[in-house]
């Protein structure tokens, strides 16, 4: 008879509607998956109107203030706030904070 005591332990399995689902998944295999990461800077609500009566020069007031973090998106799933940075002559983000981790996809606003 084999003593498997220092045997590892097999990953705990979960079982959900019929299927068998890994505890701890393997996020190795998701690492080559391509996101589309966007930055809002704000937003603000008008007319048709006072859209087509634009012309070089306008302003428009948006809903946050110039202090205020920029929302980071991932695919429309807010994931953190940062602020804008110059990096070798062009606009970056630097990260401040990452939204809710620990609150899981639950806690994070989706845009559309």
């Amino acid at each position: 008879m084999t003593d498997l005591s220092d045997a590892p332990a097999a990953p705990q399995r979960d079982r959900r509607e019929g299927k068998t689902i890994a505890a701890a998944p393997n996020f190795d295999l998701l690492a080559g998956v391509s996101l589309r990461v966007s930055v809002e800077v704000g937003s603000t609500s008008m007319t048709l109107a006072e859209l087509l009566t634009m012309t070089e020069g306008s302003v428009i007031e948006l809903d946050r203030a110039a202090t205020d973090l920029l929302d980071i998106y991932a695919n429309g799933t807010l994931i953190a706030k940062g602020e804008i940075v110059s990096v070798d002559g062009r606009y970056g983000i630097q990260v401040a904070e990452v939204v809710a981790p620990d609150r899981g996809i639950a806690g994070f606003d989706r845009r559309a």
